[in-house]
């Protein structure tokens, strides 16, 4: 499984996730909205700890960048 997710994209996802804990826990959302919205989270929390997005795939997406050569 090779990484297809950049520094950045890591950093977006964790902090959509935070928003998306922080609604929860200040009961902005609430019900269905909930539930999937968290599932959204962890879904996001987990991609970015591996470093793989599966939904990338298909469409060849890589936010990594270019790797430098190495000496």
């Amino acid at each position: 499984m090779k990484k297809n997710m950049g520094t950045i994209d890591k950093v977006i996802r964790v902090a959509v996730a935070a928003i998306i804990a922080v609604l929860y826990f200040t009961g902005q959302i609430t019900g269905t909205a909930a539930i999937i919205l968290g599932v959204v989270a962890i879904a996001f929390i987990a991609t970015s700890l591996i470093g793989w997005c599966p939904s990338y795939v298909p469409f060849g997406i890589s936010t990594c960048g270019k790797e430098e050569p190495k000496a």
